[in-house]
């Protein structure tokens, strides 16, 4: 049941980055168990759109939920004590609040020599600005996302996802899993410190050395990447296509495929960097020729021609998508309240030790506060009763 199935994790935060690293590790096959405030829990459970919010079923799937009062003594040092037994914790608060409740990453490690502690915040760990809050947004615009996004006409855009904080989580993502391996080899655990605005930067590709050697300031482009042609969403009698043939040979291909093979003999596309020279006009060409077509013909002539292409598509676009289906990139899953859900699957796929969702997200904050209290720290009735008298769980 995954590769992680013998990894305990601690999950303590909320909303995005730390919730989806745990979601990440989860799918993985890790034990989850994830600390919620007394109450109405974490606040993801009410994001996403539509009437009902249902992104919490999401990134609460593979999770056991206990809740945990964080904020009086009670509840850190039960927290303290379910720290104790793990292996890796995840933590996305500002940096200095573990600090402030007696579970600094000093003291958890004098405990728990072995364990993996993934901190996620909006710069870091050290530094001038690691003290601020931040959030995905405020990482995306600082790492250099927000500014190359959108029309070169309109100010900063963004994309329709908190890419920010999922890029975080996925780098610390990667942290425990190179910790993993290197407390394998030495029984050594140590803290994973990851950046909103540092996972956005190393996404950047060439945005610094251009600007450092030649000076060069990446602008907002719209649907295209400057210089990098054909390669965009054209326009067909009813919808869009993308269509990615920036290769030379793949875009002679393009050029039989369009019946005008003469195209790739033509000195302003013969080569990539011509074309990237006459890139507007190259667009035009392109979408005159899918104007003329239905999505349903391109996608024929991309197939023929073998030339990197797909449809734009929504949810119902991969829902219905026999090649999603065959790969369960889109999988339904049985939730708690709300009966059968569909979701996207777990990624990425291993032969071995598969990922997958073994349990649907908890349905209410502390529903698992027995079983895992009494699993994992041996606790009984009488002594639960006395954390929920006290106000820690």
């Amino acid at each position: 049941m995954g590769a992680l199935n013998d990894i305990r994790v601690v999950e303590m935060g909320q909303l995005l980055a730390g919730p989806f690293c745990g979601q990440l590790l989860g799918d993985m096959g890790a034990d989850v168990i994830k600390l919620e405030p007394p109450g109405a829990g974490d606040p993801m459970r009410l994001w996403g759109q539509g009437k009902e919010k249902v992104q919490w079923e999401v990134i609460g799937r593979n999770k056991r939920s206990v809740t945990c009062n964080l904020r009086i003594p009670e509840g850190q040092e039960l927290a303290r004590q379910l720290i104790a037994k793990a292996d890796v914790l995840i933590e996305n608060f500002k940096p200095g609040t573990l600090e402030k409740w007696g579970l600094s990453p000093e003291a958890l490690l004098a405990e728990n020599p072995g364990l993996i502690i993934a901190r996620m915040s909006g710069y870091g760990q050290t530094g001038p600005y690691s003290n601020r809050a931040g959030f995905g947004g405020i990482g995306e615009a600082m790492g250099g996302w927000r500014y190359i996004v959108g029309d070169e006409d309109r100010p900063p855009a963004r994309m329709g996802v908190s890419i920010g904080d999922t890029l975080c989580a996925s780098y610390g993502c990667m942290g425990v899993l190179a910790a993993l391996h290197h407390r394998e080899k030495t029984g050594e655990g140590q803290v994973v410190d990851t950046a909103l605005y540092e996972a956005v930067l190393q996404v950047m590709e060439g945005l610094v050395p251009e600007y450092d050697y030649n000076g060069f300031i990446r602008e907002r482009s719209g649907s295209i990447l400057k210089g990098i042609a054909p390669s965009n969403v054209y326009q067909c009698k009813d919808g869009h296509f993308m269509i990615g043939a920036n290769k030379d040979e793949i875009f002679a291909r393009l050029a039989d495929a369009m019946g005008e093979p003469e195209l790739a003999d033509d000195p302003r596309y013969t080569t990539h960097l011509a074309r990237g020279q006459n890139q507007i006009e190259l667009d035009e060409r392109v979408n005159a020729w899918t104007a003329q077509l239905s999505v349903d013909e391109v996608e024929a002539a991309m197939i023929k021609y073998s030339i990197p292409a797909g449809r734009v598509y929504r949810a119902p676009d991969m829902i219905a998508d026999p090649h999603f289906q065959a790969r369960e990139a889109i999988i339904e899953v049985e939730t708690a309240t709300r009966g059968p859900l569909k979701m996207q699957g777990a990624f990425p796929k291993l032969s071995a030790t598969p990922s997958g969702v073994r349990r649907p997200a908890p349905q209410t904050p502390g529903m698992h506060n027995s079983e895992v209290l009494s699993e994992v720290l041996g606790l009984d009735d009488a002594q639960l009763a006395q954390l929920s008298e006290a106000g820690a769980i």
